[in-house]
């Protein structure tokens, strides 16, 4: 009977190894691991984080990822690239990234010079990387001049920053108009006062010759540091200098001081361009509501460029309670990488790198379909960027511009452009 017993319990050990050792693998869900790659003590980064944490999370509760016939949950790997200080602790992240965490594929990166750098490294491992913040044009020329190195890169959001500039110089145009309508001024004066970054070299250069072509005077050009933290020399020398309007460029944190000083200031010129900090919903109370009638072309605003782009943006705050700047397009790149990785049927990057050239997606921020050289069609029809201006505490769409003036385009809640009543009672007849 002992003899029995003996042998009916190593049976029913044999078999209880046999059923942990068949169920443990299948038990555990199988994982695609995405890093998620920017400066995360900055709200660039923290946009990069959180944009690809809300994709995770509605991708996973839909069940995950289907590779073949096999579903696959996400993970996501928050990598600090540390880029707005340090050009190679950002390489070195990349690497890390790749060799240490193990991680299948990319999103994120920021500051152009960094995301050179980071690029190159994804690249050496053949590892997709969809960019989610740097416009350099030259990070998709290197594809088309290298496909086989290069082919691996993706831009999701922004623009390049040609078209950025394009942009640009639409809101300048639609300032300038109401400035020569309402206060008489036929040929503003504008200062340029981008900071000094590789991304904004080419809208400077693009300022200085294009803007006295089209009825302008360029006063002077400024370029503070991206993260300098009192530019008051700057717009002293810009007030003195007669100008009627600031063209600004900036993705760094210098955005909160700059509007915050200009505006405590009341420096009588219209202040138009880029300015990534006033594109989130913090940048009210950060400049102290100092920040009235500043404008900054925008991905996102309460309108509806899609029928995704609301929800979205209710999600988002819902999320983590704050408005989505631009680079929380890692929501898009999860889910434009989600759809080629199905298409494929797996994870061989050269499979999937063949899909997502074949990318078609209306989204958040319009339609994305990727040019030959891996970066973001820009027109009417697919991604066109709006113009936002602060006005009483609220961010509105002041571009496209209501009533569907440019190339027809018309969001429902798309209001006028204000100019700051100081500047009017400065400059007015």
């Amino acid at each position: 009977m002992k003899r029995v017993m003996k042998g009916a319990i190593i049976l029913l050990l044999a078999c209880l190894v046999g059923v942990a050792t068949s169920c443990g693998p299948a038990a555990a869900a199988k994982e695609i691991k995405i890093g998620v790659i920017g400066p995360m003590a900055y709200v660039q980064g923290e946009h990069h984080w959180y944009g690809a944490l809300l994709a995770a999370e509605e991708i996973n509760a839909q069940g995950g990822i289907l590779v073949g016939d096999e579903w696959y949950q996400v993970t996501l790997v928050k990598v600090d690239s540390n880029e707005m200080v340090s050009v190679p602790d950002a390489a070195s992240a990349m690497e890390r990234a790749i060799t240490v965490d193990k991680v299948d594929f990319l999103v994120g990166g920021f500051r152009t010079e960094a995301v050179f750098a980071m690029q190159d490294v994804a690249m050496d491992y053949a590892k997709i990387f969809l960019g989610c913040g740097a416009s350099t044009p030259e990070l998709c020329t290197r594809v088309a001049d290298d496909y086989d190195r290069y082919k691996y890169w993706f831009r999701v959001t922004p623009m390049n920053s040609t078209y950025l500039g394009s942009v640009d110089f639409m809101l300048l145009g639609m300032v300038a108009e109401k400035i020569r309508a309402e206060l008489g001024i036929e040929v503003p004066k504008v200062a340029i006062l981008a900071e000094k970054a590789v991304w904004a070299d080419p809208i400077v250069a693009g300022a200085k010759q294009l803007l006295p072509a089209i009825g302008m005077e360029v006063v002077g050009e400024w370029r503070p540091s991206p993260t300098a933290t009192d530019v008051t020399a700057e717009l002293s020398a810009i007030e003195a200098a007669g100008a009627h309007m600031i063209f600004t460029s900036f993705s760094g944190p210098v955005g909160v001081p700059y509007a915050a000083q200009w505006g405590e200031l009341e420096i009588p010129a219209a202040s138009v361009g880029i300015n990534v900090e006033a594109q989130k919903e913090g940048f009210w109370d950060a400049t102290g509501g100092k920040g009235n009638y500043e404008m900054t072309m925008n991905t996102y605003a309460r309108v509806n460029i899609t029928d995704e782009t609301i929800p979205f943006i209710d999600r988002f705050i819902a999320r983590v309670g704050e408005f989505p700047t631009y680079s929380a397009g890692t929501y898009e790149a999860l889910y434009i990488l989600k759809a080629a990785i199905e298409r494929a049927g797996t994870l061989d990057s050269d499979a999937v790198v063949a899909e997502l050239e074949n990318t078609d997606r209306i989204g958040t921020a319009g339609r994305t379909v990727f040019t030959s050289d891996h970066d973001v069609t820009w027109g009417p029809g697919y991604v066109v960027g709006l113009g936002v201006q602060w006005q009483d505490g609220e961010m509105k769409c002041v571009w496209p511009p209501p009533g569907g003036e440019w190339e027809g385009v018309d969001y429902e809640g798309a209001v006028d452009y204000i100019l700051p009543p100081w500047m009017v009672e400065a400059w007015g007849p």
